[in-house]
């Protein structure tokens, strides 16, 4: 699939910086939440989910994926929790057994920072993790600002955490493109005023990205340099 057959024109031009998803963006953690998840199912003696099942259950934050890989029946504040604490212990012990950086995406990012574009990342994944894994996986680059889930900001795809950092790099919302792989990304970046690219090597289908709004659709990671550089 080439850059022209899947690139759809951005209502904004004149990119000068580029908010980053991280899961399923430019990290693959896709088989290491599934498999901490499923842990913590087997520990409370519930079914498991396939690891297909998990590209529909993340995206909206660690409550949410715990909530929804639970039964129906056992969705309760009680035992929602207790699945939330079971998968930070997990998780934090197990979340870069397979967890790896995406093709393409380290050039990507050596060629933004030669070219002397600011890189942030927004992730619902918390805080906390969202730093672990950037600081052991994307250690060359600097991004900033560098956000997660924060207790006291709303999660994507509220535009608070996005315009937070509009503010921080002292540029327009049209200025700036969000890149991301879900419906919750490209709501991201609707609601923030911002143009949003949706990528194809990520966890969401290409159908997803159109029907939320994405201005690009991108089959690889250098494609995003072309749109830029336009």
């Amino acid at each position: 699939m080439n850059f022209y057959s899947t690139v759809q024109r951005g209502a904004g031009m004149g990119y000068k910086a580029v908010i980053f998803d991280l899961d399923g963006t430019l990290l693959n953690t896709l088989e290491d939440i599934a498999a901490a998840a499923n842990r913590v199912l087997e520990t409370m003696n519930m079914p498991t989910h396939p690891l297909e099942a998990y590209r529909l259950f993340v995206g909206n934050g660690m409550k949410t994926i715990l909530t929804r890989i639970l039964p129906e029946q056992q969705q309760k504040p009680s035992i929602i929790a207790e699945a939330v604490k079971c998968f930070q212990e997990d998780y934090s012990q197990h979340w870069n057994v397979k967890t790896s950086v995406y093709d393409g995406i380290e050039k990507m990012l050596d060629t933004l920072t030669e070219e002397g574009y600011p890189i942030s990342i927004l992730s619902n994944k918390p805080d906390n993790f969202t730093h672990q894994c950037v600081e052991q996986l994307l250690p060359k680059w600097t991004f900033w600002p560098l956000f997660g889930q924060r207790p006291d900001v709303p999660r994507k795809p509220d535009p608070q955490a996005a315009l937070e950092i509009t503010e921080k790099l002292n540029l327009k919302p049209s200025e700036i493109l969000f890149v991301g792989d879900s419906s919750v990304d490209m709501k991201t970046a609707s609601n923030a005023g911002l143009d949003g690219a949706g990528v194809l090597w990520g966890f969401r289908s290409e159908e997803e990205l159109r029907n939320s709004g994405a201005d690009y659709i991108i089959a690889h990671p250098r494609e995003l340099i072309t749109i830029l550089k336009n």
